[in-house]
């Protein structure tokens, strides 16, 4: 067990592909292991503690689960890359990290000698572990886990596991433990799977009254198994009886083992969550899936979105996350989705529309419920995608990569090899002030909006303004508007405290021509003209 001690500097970042990130990157636990398939959740109350895990692979080829902590809100981290002291044998990757609401850590995993589907427990925040609980064995696939992390709730503190069983119909299955993983519930058949599809990669979200919700894809039951569609189901008594829609949203998904240009494989299983703020989305339900030849997708992968505002009952036309050129043939895949406590709607996935052959981490941001999007380039350094060597099965690099939120941060992890192996990186962004970057120390006296630059530019441009000394309750806001006098983003529209800041906007979505930027905080308004050649 090792600490990793990680200092942040946040500031304008020309990476080696002259692309902007200003989010530093870096490995949670480096080691010598190929660490895959990451996942990341924070204490339901302290929201300082972070748990991270990961399907780690040895050079001998046993496979393990990371356990990586940080207790300061991911400014240092410690851990491992295997669960210690409990007995190696019933590990073998697929982690599923929980934090419940008294601080236990649960562990679930797939086995590894043994096959099935298993949990340990810690009451230490990961420095020691419970012996393995075998939940189910035999062959099973790809666990979910989710806690009720509600006071309000009659199931408050319940934690819950749904997978895929591996056997005819292959349907979801769950299992709970209502005693910190101490034990758990005898297996629930959720589904019977759509016509004769399978049913793969479920995921689950809590609402804020206790419903339970899973939502996997339902492939087609023939090579490369084709997400046809996305299941939904819905239990109000805890997680004993479920009320199922086999197929509730269609979708065209990109299941092979041969995604273009990097013989991986990938999938299109659909990623959960719950607005649970309080707010007036409180309770809507969101699901991202990737598709592509099916609108609003296009020819290539794309992010898609839909949310639900009656508890899954029906379910919104899908919405295209990613806001790149459609049809454009670069491919983004392997969504995972967290509603933050302000009730932003954060996506991040790999991308490779900078380059071809390579992939950044990308953020897309809602403010409104997933009515439309915003972009962020997340990763300073890109990497080609390559099967890992050990991981199982044909192309395989791994199926997810994970995001949480706390303190007013996002916390993604994702899985690279800039080092030459594959390894859990991550980043903090703080979406308060995303895409944002405030520039030394001094006070300005007066608002001031200057001249972006460069000018003309293609297609990236940077906009600097001075925010003074204003009372409280001050909204500042940067808009782009284009000749004919009609709004075309909203860079900013928040409170921002006094000082110099400077924010980037991306115009790769835009046609040239001249186009106005207007910063406005109460009675003060300046517009400067800017322009893009392409």
């Amino acid at each position: 067990m090792k600490t990793a001690f990680v200092l942040f500097v946040f500031i304008f970042v020309a990476s080696e592909d002259s692309l902007y990130s200003q989010y530093a990157n870096y490995r949670p636990y480096p080691s010598n292991r190929h660490q895959i398939e990451p996942f990341i959740v924070r204490h339901p109350l302290n929201q300082q503690i972070l748990f991270a895990s990961a399907y780690t692979i040895s050079n001998l080829g046993f496979r393990r689960e990371g356990v990586y902590v940080s207790t300061n809100g991911g400014l240092n981290w410690w851990g491992a890359d295997s669960v210690i002291g409990t007995n190696q044998g019933t590990h073998g990757g697929d982690p599923g990290p929980i934090i419940d609401k008294d601080g236990r850590f649960i562990l679930t995993h797939q086995g590894g000698f043994q096959t099935g589907m298993f949990s340990n427990y810690s009451t230490n925040q990961g420095l020691s572990w419970s012996e393995t609980y075998p939940i189910l064995t035999g062959d099973q696939d790809k666990g979910s886990p989710g806690t009720d992390d509600a006071p309000t709730s009659s199931f408050y503190g319940k934690t819950y596991l749904a997978w895929t069983r591996f056997s005819p119909p292959y349907p979801i299955v769950i299992s709970y433990t209502s005693n910190g993983g101490v034990n758990w519930s005898s297996i629930i058949q959720i589904n019977n799977s759509c016509g004769s599809n399978r049913s793969f990669g479920p995921s689950i979200g809590i609402s804020p009254t206790g419903t339970v919700y899973v939502a996997w894809s339902s492939a087609i039951p023939t090579s490369p198994f084709t997400e046809d569609w996305v299941g939904f189901a819905k239990s109000t008594n805890g997680g004993i009886n479920w009320s199922v829609t086999e197929c509730a949203i269609d979708c065209n998904g990109i299941r092979t083992s041969i995604l273009s240009p990097w013989n991986i494989r990938a999938n299109s299983f659909p990623t959960i969550d719950v607005d649970k703020t309080g707010g007036s989305r409180n309770g809507w339900i969101y699901i991202a899936i990737t598709n592509k030849n099916l609108a609003p997708a296009g020819s290539d992968p794309d992010i898609v979105f839909h949310r639900s505002t009656d508890g899954g009952n029906t379910w919104s036309a899908g919405v295209r996350v990613n806001q790149d050129p459609i049809n454009n043939g670069r491919n983004q895949f392997f969504p995972a989705l967290r509603v933050d406590e302000d009730g932003g709607v954060n996506i991040i996935y790999y991308d490779s529309r900078n380059f071809a052959d390579s992939v950044d981490i990308y953020l897309s941001r809602s403010d409104n419920g997933g009515i439309s999007w915003n972009d962020y380039r997340v990763t300073q350094s890109r990497f080609r995608p390559v099967p890992v060597s050990g991981a199982g099965g044909s192309g395989n690099m791994g199926d997810n990569i994970g995001l949480t939120s706390g303190n007013g941060n996002l916390y993604p992890v994702w899985m690279a090899n800039y080092t030459g192996i594959f390894q859990v990186w991550s980043a903090i962004i703080d979406y308060t002030t995303i895409g944002i970057k405030r520039i030394g120390t001094e006070i300005p006296k007066e608002f001031e909006l200057k001249q972006n630059y460069p000018n003309p530019f293609n297609p990236v441009t940077n906009i600097r303004f001075d925010v003074p000394i204003i009372e409280a309750h001050r909204n500042v806001s940067l808009q782009i508007y284009n000749v004919l006098g009609r709004e075309v983003t909203t860079l900013i529209n928040e409170q921002l405290n006094p000082g110099t800041y400077e924010i980037q906007w991306d115009a790769s979505n835009y046609p040239s021509g001249v186009y106005l930027y207007q910063l406005k905080a109460s009675e003060f308004s300046e517009t400067r003209k800017m322009v893009v050649v392409k």
